[in-house]
């Protein structure tokens, strides 16, 4: 377990251009390199040599996951020890051969789209055919404009068909409806033509809207519907075939797609490395990160491929350079579940502390505090096992804050929230309230003072000083805290705050007034106020943030006070229905204020420790690594 990222070094490899691609592959394999921009003019290196490699790689990498993804093959994991690196000649030539079998399986899946665009559409003529079920006609007569009748369908209100009929027999047409479906009247209107506009007028008061009849309706609606049933058939023949021929091309491709994928995976190392590559002539140059313990097992690596056609630099990163340098964390498998929530908030800056040690024992301990009972803790616990395929990662964190819950249920005496059944090791919450509160007020100091003394350590790590003694989250900010508990305890315990108080709260609090007046630029007026607000943030941060905490207390209380009010609930009913409130009762504390209570957890780690210590701001260590899957691509 680290308290802090790795140290790096900033590593330089000057090297032959002709050498660049084999030197990539042996970076991706010592798997601890971690690409940057370099540290020189880029007109003292124009070339980037890497560039036509990069442009053909990914285009063969694009081909390759179109054509085994269309293919449905599985590629197996690239062996990284075995394979060499493939000339531009060589890739170029593969990026050919693979946009030809992409050709084909393109090809295969335009003629698939076309085939399923046909079942769409003759799926659409079926359904609109059925309106037209009912007339025993040729439908192709209600499709051809006539000189001597005026014959279309079209639709209409059920509640105005009888108005419409009217209206239009007075111009000498008739209305025949043949389907009445949810109000809707579909009906056929014939009449001779020279009524258009009266007809129109009509036709528009009433609702009517014309129905255009597709011209695959060209008989009678039971002749259609075979002729249509027919396209479906042959269309999905159709697709059967393709389907085989997919197969067909699967079997061929499949040995020929496998050697060529490794090869392809190995191109991509170069065409990662090759926007940091720059170079003059016949020379290159990159530059990364490295673990500072790993630089000469890189050395070595290259010595092994390059023999002595390199030259490596390496220099330790800087104070100033806690940005750019990436932070590369280690923990076992027991705290990445916490690691993956401190990464929610941010990546720690280079040198400064890794919160995950910190955040993954006091989330434990603080859920136990909130939410202690030995039966919903063994829940939590054993859940978090049965789950373990589906949460997977997250395995470790469920099982410990259910621990945590049945520690703490061991020292509270609760067990479903039954307190008779075991002997409380330490008290039950509800039986001395206040000094749960008490407690809990001393934890959150503890826990303020603590996260107020990592920020003056990063702060001393980055070289700034001045924020470091002087800053309200500084040594200035300490001495005012302590400033503050003394006041309040001068108060509690003699009812006034006293001289030494005062005294310990004011010249701390105008050491960090006078600190943020000299920081400030601007107007006097404008300064007066910002260092008014700054420093009046500062103290009732310290106040706000310490009362906080006052929620573990509340929760914990909070958890006895749910099981009381489910047993009285439970008592109220006799016999099955008094354990089925219990039961229910119990999921309900388990489910619901499980869940609150986490998310408070959370909530007290993130604003009241990360905002005080943790800027979040860092990079993340992204060494260089063959881009090898184990599943379908």
């Amino acid at each position: 377990m680290m308290l802090s990222p790795l140290p790096m070094n900033r590593v330089t490899v000057h090297l032959l251009t002709r050498d660049a691609a084999e030197a990539s592959l042996v970076l991706a394999r010592f798997g601890l390199f971690h690409p940057d921009r370099l540290e020189v003019d880029g007109e003292a290196l124009p070339d980037a040599p890497g560039e036509s490699y990069r442009q053909l790689a990914t285009s063969a990498e694009t081909r390759m996951k179109k054509i085994v993804a269309y293919l449905g093959l599985r590629i197996d994991t690239v062996e990284t020890g075995q394979g060499a690196m493939m000339a531009l000649d060589e890739l170029a030539a593969m990026n050919d051969d693979l946009g030809a079998i992409w050709a084909e399986c393109s090809g295969l899946e335009a003629r698939m789209t076309t085939l399923r665009d046909e079942i769409k559409h003759v799926d659409e003529l079926l359904k609109s055919l059925d309106r037209f079920e009912v007339l025993d006609m040729d439908l192709a007569l209600l499709q051809k404009p006539r000189s001597l009748m005026d014959l279309e369908v079209g639709t209409l209100p059920e509640k105005n068909l009888q108005r419409y009929t009217t209206a239009l027999s007075l111009a000498g047409y008739v209305v025949h409806p043949f389907l009445i479906s949810e109000g809707t009247a579909y009906v056929i209107r014939a009449g001779l033509p020279g009524s258009g506009q009266e007809i129109d007028t009509a036709s528009e008061v009433a609702g009517y809207s014309r129905i255009d009849i597709p011209p695959e309706f060209r008989h009678h609606p039971q002749q259609v519907r075979e002729e249509l049933a027919l396209r479906r058939r042959q269309a999905l023949d159709a697709i059967e075939r393709i389907g085989q021929e997919i197969v067909k091309l699967r079997e061929h491709y499949a040995d020929h797609l496998a050697k060529s994928h490794q090869r392809v995976m190995f191109a991509m190392t170069y065409a990662m490395l090759a926007p940091h590559l720059r170079g003059r002539g016949g020379l290159s140059v990159v530059s990364g990160w490295v673990p500072r313990q790993a630089v000469g097992r890189l050395e070595a690596a290259l010595a092994g491929a390059l023999g002595d056609r390199f030259v490596v630099e390496s220099r330790e990163a800087g104070p100033r350079e806690c940005q750019q340098a990436p932070s590369m964390l280690q923990h076992g498998a027991w705290m990445r579940p916490f690691m993956a929530l401190v990464g929610n908030y941010g990546t720690p800056r280079y040198g400064e502390i890794d919160p995950t040690v910190i955040f993954g024992i006091s989330f434990i301990l603080m859920f136990g505090m909130m939410f202690g009972d030995v039966g919903h803790g063994a829940v939590i616990a054993v859940g978090g096992w049965l789950l373990r395929d589906r949460i997977k990662g997250f395995v470790p964190f469920v099982i410990s804050i259910g621990l945590s819950s049945m520690v703490f249920g061991v020292l509270y005496g609760s067990l479903f929230g039954f307190e008779a059944v075991i002997s409380p090791l330490w008290q039950s919450p509800l039986s001395d309230p206040g000094l749960m509160l008490e407690l809990a007020l001393y934890w959150g100091i503890g826990f303020i003072l603590l996260a107020t003394l990592l920020t003056i350590r990063n702060r001393l790590v980055e070289g700034r000083w001045r924020e470091a003694l002087f800053d309200g989250k500084g040594v200035a900010g300490v001495a005012l805290y302590l400033g503050i508990l003394f006041g309040g305890w001068r108060w509690f315990d003699a009812g006034a705050f006293g001289a030494a108080a005062l005294t310990a709260i004011f010249i701390p609090l105008f050491i960090i007034l006078g600190y943020h007046w000299r920081r400030v630029e601007a107007p006097l007026g404008e300064r007066l106020l910002v260092v008014f607000i700054e420093g009046f943030e500062t103290l009732m941060n310290y106040i706000a943030n310490t009362l906080s905490f006052l929620r573990v207390a509340a929760f914990s209380l909070n958890h006895v006070a749910l099981a009381v009010a489910v047993f009285a609930l439970a008592n109220m009913m006799g016999g099955v229905g008094h354990w089925i409130t219990v039961v229910l009762g119990n999921l309900f504390i388990l489910v619901m204020e499980g869940a609150i209570v986490a998310i408070q957890v959370l909530r007290l780690e993130y604003y009241e420790g990360f905002s005080r210590f943790f800027t979040g701001d860092g990079r993340k260590f992204e060494p260089l690594t063959l881009p090898v899957q184990d599943s379908q691509i």
